[in-house]
């Protein structure tokens, strides 16, 4: 275990010529039902810390030598089918402390680690250890407040809400009835309930599941897309790095998604909770920052720099919010702000859905939002305007380049009737000319 730990020394042990033999010596101990199987589980999830070894390790399926290689979920002895049967043969309220009940627990760590990939969800989807894993939190006595970290609870709602972020397993935990054993847990305001908040996200729940009308999760789930790209955590809740910037962006999107459903045709009532200018111009700063990074004339840039699935899933957070978004003001009255705001916006969302590497998806949603924009530039829009003018202080903050989505529209003409028509001259008898 102790060798496990530093990463030098993880990327041998679960990358390296050997790493099959370690895996497998691991496997062989858990499948073996040993006390000390839970310290084989702990190892193994020492080593799923490095990112770069997850979707190897799950891919474990020994066969005797000279024999066809088997996939992972035809082979009894492969890693994901050994996890699995620890968890379902695991009492249903195992003694707190006992080997079995540590197995279960660091197994399910190490499943929340594996579940982080896309292609790993999509094996654990096809077997039962998200109904296992909502088991656990259906099972438990403790209430969420008490749950300490490295729990069998905290793991088991973290695995979760990793498999529920991927649409290949999010519909084994929604069979499993995942929504209706974490839904109560929204209502804490830590870190059980932010996973609770993405996780409900993230498979459907309706707007009206969330509490107090959804701002609880719209505060909450912007904050950490602003403490990831600000590269910090939260103190007593999380550390930096324990969340993806995609995970956050994509459950804000969600978020937005139940929130429009929910307004339908009647107004913006629900998108106004989350449409509030501070997370749309971290929106809008997601997207814009994967345009400038993708421009290799530009000087300039984020020090973040955003990843694709996030700049997509932050256009699409915009598109949902536009009811609220583009609100005219009231009295409805002209703005030369907002027509600055609508055109350099909907010019910088046009200039991402052109970029090579922007999904169907991300286009479509980007397009459309950039028309409706542009549509809406005749009159004053509050949350637009002061969203803009935060997007535009942050890229001051940064050195970006500010004319970068200036629009380059034909401007208006200069003529008697236009800009100048102050001057004394204008509309009189008097012969004079206009320089």
């Amino acid at each position: 275990n102790n060798l496990s730990i530093p990463t030098e020394n993880k990327r041998v042990m679960a990358l390296g010529p050997s790493s099959s033999a370690v895996i497998g010596g691991l496997c062989k101990v858990i499948a073996e039902d040993k006390q000390e199987s839970y310290l084989c589980c702990i190892c193994l999830m020492n080593l799923s810390f490095l990112e770069a070894s997850i979707t190897t390790m799950l891919q474990h399926s020994p066969v005797p030598d000279g024999s066809d290689p088997m996939p992972p979920l035809h082979n009894s002895e492969s890693l994901i089918r050994i996890l699995e049967k620890l968890l379902k043969n695991a009492p249903a309220v195992p003694k707190s402390g006992s080997g079995k009940s540590e197995g279960v627990r660091w197994a399910c760590g190490l499943i929340k680690n594996l579940a982080k990939s896309e292609e790993n969800a999509s094996l654990f989807g096809k077997t039962d250890i998200p109904k296992c894993v909502v088991g656990n939190i259906r099972n438990t006595t403790a209430p969420p407040s008490r749950w300490t970290s490295n729990s069998l609870e905290d793991f088991s709602l973290f695995v979760i809400l990793n498999l529920a972020q991927w649409p290949v397993s999010r519909q084994a935990l929604i069979d499993a009835g995942a929504i209706d054993e974490i839904k109560p847990i929204m209502a804490e305001g830590d870190l059980q309930g932010l996973k609770a908040t993405m996780a409900c996200a993230f498979l459907g729940a309706p707007w009206s599941d969330f509490p107090d009308g959804g701002s609880n999760a719209a505060k909450s789930i912007s904050e950490l897309m602003t403490n990831i790209i600000e590269k910090k955590g939260k103190d007593g809740q999380y550390a930096y790095g324990v969340f993806k910037l995609y995970t956050a962006t994509k459950a804000y999107r969600d978020l937005c998604c139940a929130a429009n459903s929910a307004d339908g045709n009647e107004g913006d009532s629900n998108t106004k909770v989350l449409a509030v200018p501070s997370a749309v111009a971290l929106c809008l700063q997601v997207v814009s920052d994967l345009v400038l990074a993708a421009d290799d004339e530009i000087n300039g840039g984020s020090k973040y720099v955003p990843d694709v699935k996030s700049a997509e899933y932050s256009a699409s957070a915009v598109s949902y919010m536009l009811p609220a978004i583009l609100q005219a003001g009231d009295p409805p009255r002209k703005s030369i702000q907002s027509e600055k705001a609508c055109g350099e916006i909907a010019t910088m969302l046009t200039q991402y859905a052109n970029l090579a590497g922007t999904s169907s998806a991300g286009k479509e949603s980007a397009l459309r939002a950039a028309e409706e924009i542009k549509a809406g530039s005749g009159s004053a829009r509050p949350i637009l305007e002061i969203s803009h003018e935060s997007w535009t202080q942050y890229r001051k903050r940064e050195g970006q380049p500010l004319d970068q989505f200036l629009s380059q529209e034909k401007g208006i003409e200069v003529d008697e009737s236009g800009p100048l028509d102050f001057l004394p001259c204008v509309n009189s008898e008097s012969q004079c000319t206009i320089m």
